[in-house]
């Protein structure tokens, strides 16, 4: 997962960079709390659990790494919406100008972006631990069905969504998504099932930022119609928005909701792009690493404390540590910062 980059070698234009977990993780052991957690054995997705949530042709396409690519059968990536690469301005590849694509290391890191949130999900749903983050990249919730965006490949929460109902049963979900920018893949796989309620809180700007879905009356499709719920910022940054909306926002409506939902597990798209330190193009915003504590300490008092993060995005490296550290302190049973 550090090894997926674009072949240029240059982070300051493609925010997405193997420093974030090196720096998360830095801050995790300097401050001891490694040593707290019990840390599982990373692994690659297959592709059937990829297909959970992505045609076979997507799971072929972006799952495959070049030395694998001559065993595929390349008729059936026909039916995909973007089949060609494009060459970036920097020199790279990518899939789009944002969504850099490595020949050899992207398709790996994806499947094990995937496979160590599915098994973090699955530990926690099985009681062999109590909740868990997964510090995983590239982030996933932007992965549509058949289109790789946004930095994300393989939606892995989704997946792990998925793999939960139909291997263990799991009968009610809650994904709650606070990373700043709409998860649209999430919400577009789940949008007619009731089982998973979808709530996610992000800037929209009436559609102006970022992927533009996401907007309050998408509330699902079919019996899925009223378990999709986008708490959807506009106003631009003037002024920024911060800790006090997104503090009534849980206490006015992400909680009653998710408590009457009453869920068995609760998933977390943890994007922290939402954290002071963000230019207005990739956030804007400034949510303090406390009120991530306070958040995730909210949601740990339903599904009897099962809670599973996955990081999603999050770019400015001070800011995303803070908030990554404070997350796991409350999941430790630490009191969060004030």
């Amino acid at each position: 997962m550090l090894k997926h980059a674009c072949i240029c070698g240059n982070n300051a234009i493609h925010p997405e960079h193997a420093g974030r977990l090196q720096s998360i993780w830095a801050r995790l052991l300097e401050t001891g709390l490694v040593q707290r957690c019990d840390r599982l054995r990373p692994r690659k997705a297959t592709p059937l659990e990829l297909q959970t949530c992505h045609s076979e042709a997507h799971a072929l396409l972006y799952g495959t790494s070049s030395i694998n690519r001559h065993k595929m059968d390349m008729s059936k990536l026909s039916a995909l919406p973007v089949t060609t690469f494009v060459r970036l301005s920097c020199g790279g590849i990518g899939v789009d100008s944002d969504t850099t694509w490595n020949e050899i290391y992207t398709a790996p890191a994806a499947r094990f972006a995937v496979g160590c949130t599915v098994d973090l999900a699955f530990r926690t749903w099985t009681g062999d631990i109590r909740n868990g983050f997964a510090i995983v990249r590239p982030p996933g919730h932007h992965a549509e069905p058949e289109q790789a965006m946004g930095f994300c490949f393989f939606n892995s929460v989704a997946i792990a969504a998925r793999l939960l109902q139909t291997e263990h049963r799991v009968h009610k979900i809650l994904i709650f998504d606070w990373d700043v920018h709409h998860g649209n893949g999430t919400q577009q796989i789940f949008y007619d099932d009731p089982r998973v309620l979808v709530i996610s809180i992000h800037r929209h700007d009436d559609g102006n930022f970022f992927p533009g879905t996401g907007n309050p009356d998408e509330c699902g499709s079919g019996p899925g119609m009223g378990f999709n719920v986008n708490i959807a910022w506009s106003g631009g940054l003037n002024p920024p928005l911060g800790d006090a909306e997104y503090l009534a926002a849980f206490r006015s409506v992400v909680m009653p909701i998710a408590l009457e939902f009453s869920p068995d597990i609760v998933l977390v798209s943890a994007g922290f792009d939402a954290a002071e330190g963000h230019s207005a193009n990739l956030g804007g915003y400034r949510v303090s690493p406390a009120c991530f504590g306070y958040m995730t300490r909210q949601l740990t008092q339903i599904a009897r404390g099962r809670v599973v993060l996955a990081l999603e995005g999050g770019y400015d490296l001070p800011s995303i540590c803070d908030s990554a550290e404070e997350c796991v302190r409350v999941l430790l049973g630490d009191n969060p910062s004030h």
